[in-house]
């Protein structure tokens, strides 16, 4: 990306003159934080830093616990870069760049539950619990016919309710579920996914310019192996680095 094309949308990308990156510490892939006040770390916080310094500006982080806070931040322009899942009703208002990280959806149900493959979650009477507004509740919400989705405030509070109430499944990012499953005795992970998570850097709609330049960045960031690394180094080594697209 030209430093020509950094300066056009420099005035969209940090108009206050620091860069706003909306980081959701809900998903461990893209982003891990030591301890409740501690250093960020992982992808995401990698790519905020590494545009803040082509951009010439600083970085200014701005966390949430869920994403589907980060979306509901849009509305009081709390940030100006967000990394969040591709999504059609996210999309109305928010442009995304290509996806730069490919993560599974998966349900996490009791070690007793029936079910083998997601699609027998899908049953009258069966009850999943999500964290509201993340990308899998909102594929969930367009997809599922008669199962039951049961909203929380953030992917935890979703699984302490799975465990607390007897509820059926758990819908979460693969890593997510697995770690959460790991340590909690009867649990385990279904083997195939219900959706791919195609994770992206995102701006508000009308930013334009922003939206084109972020394009190019974030692909050259994959074609240069930089988020590959950036996975590896967060230790997140399961997650798939996205393909570069043709532009």
């Amino acid at each position: 990306m030209s430093d020509a094309q950094l300066q056009q949308a420099r005035h969209q990308l940090a108009p206050n003159g620091v860069l706003r990156a909306a980081i959701n510490l809900g998903n461990t892939v893209i982003a891990q934080r030591a301890g409740e006040n501690g250093e960020l770390s992982g992808v995401s916080v990698e790519l905020a830093r590494e545009l803040s310094k082509r951009l010439g500006v600083d970085v200014q982080f701005v966390t949430f616990e869920a994403a589907g806070k980060v979306f509901e931040a849009l509305a009081d322009d709390a940030w100006d870069v967000a990394f969040l899942a591709i999504d059609p009703l996210r999309g109305e208002q928010i442009a995304f760049t290509p996806p730069y990280v490919l993560i599974e959806g998966a349900y996490m149900v009791r070690d007793t539950a029936p079910f083998q493959r997601s699609e027998q979650v899908d049953r009258s009477g069966v009850r999943v619990t999500v964290g509201a507004g993340s990308a899998y509740d909102l594929y969930l919400t367009r997809t599922l016919k008669e199962a039951q989705i049961e909203r929380h405030a953030s992917a935890a509070d979703a699984f302490e309710a799975f465990v607390a109430h007897g509820i059926d499944a758990a819908a979460g990012v693969r890593q997510v579920v697995s770690r959460y499953a790991s340590t909690h005795e009867g649990l385990r992970v279904l083997d195939d996914s219900f959706m791919t998570i195609r994770q992206a850097m995102g701006v508000p709609k009308d930013r334009t310019e922003a939206a084109a330049a972020l394009a190019v960045f974030i692909e050259e960031m994959k074609a240069q192996g930089y988020v590959a690394a950036a996975l590896e180094r967060s230790g997140q080594t399961a997650a798939a680095a996205a393909p570069p697209a043709t532009l």
